[in-house]
């Protein structure tokens, strides 16, 4: 009984090998910059303190279910343009353009973080965005629309807190 690999037919969706690896690997840099941001709420979220203390635990609370959920929704995409998503901490910390607080912020420093890191999430996915543009991959063009809906609308709810 002789046994015959099976070997995945090549992806041929109207977008070439090279555009689908651009465009893996913007959505790979969205993909960290998403869960470092993710990761950086839950913690302030964790550790906030003061008298905005409800409000902000709360607050944090809905924006990081928003970013876990979006997660899965990018990772899928680079899945589908034929590459592996990146998924542990150091590939994360390596492409995410997020840097993370050394210690615990005071509260409205917190929020100072997460607009700064809400607009840097929308930078890269303007720029994945372009690269999904250029490339004629609707699906992400799609998804960088959204995503940069949302990060562009909590940044602006964030620094309303700062007024």
């Amino acid at each position: 009984m002789s046994q015959t690999a099976v070997v995945a037919p090549r992806i041929d969706i109207g977008i070439s090998d090279a555009d689908r690896t651009a465009v893996a690997g913007g959505l790979s840099k969205l993909l960290a910059d998403t869960y470092t941001l993710y990761q950086m709420t839950h913690n302030f979220h964790w550790n906030v303190t003061g008298p905005m203390f409800n409000t902000l635990h709360t607050m944090f609370m809905t924006q990081y279910t928003e970013l876990w959920n979006s997660i899965d929704d990018v990772a899928e995409r680079i899945r589908a343009l034929g590459h592996f998503a990146p998924g542990t901490y150091r590939d994360f910390n390596q492409l995410s353009s997020i840097e993370e607080p050394v210690n615990v912020p005071e509260a409205l420093d917190m929020v100072r973080l997460l607009v700064s890191g809400h607009e840097a999430v929308a930078r890269t996915a303007r720029e994945t965005f372009a690269m999904a543009d250029a490339a004629n991959d609707q699906p992400t063009a799609d998804l960088m629309t959204q995503r940069l809906d949302i990060h562009e609308k909590t940044a602006w709810m964030l620094r309303s807190i700062l007024q």
